[in-house]
């Protein structure tokens, strides 16, 4: 599975590093940085942070490895 983040919608508003911060972090310049592969024991993690972006700019692809 992989984690796509648009970056034309993300605004860089950080709610999905505090919903899943082994994923997602804003670096020093406030830029988000991201995992893009994880495993499937993190799928609640990370649909929590989907969830949490007010701009909807993360997806997942569940076909990818």
């Amino acid at each position: 599975m992989k984690i796509f983040v648009d970056q034309v919608k993300c605004q860089n508003h950080g709610l999905c590093a505090i919903s899943s911060p082994d994923h997602f972090e804003l670096d020093a310049d406030g830029e988000l940085r991201y995992q893009e592969s994880f495993d499937e024991e993190n799928i609640d993690e990370i649909e929590d942070a989907i969830d949490s972006c007010p701009l909807q700019a993360i997806a997942l692809n569940r076909d990818s490895a």
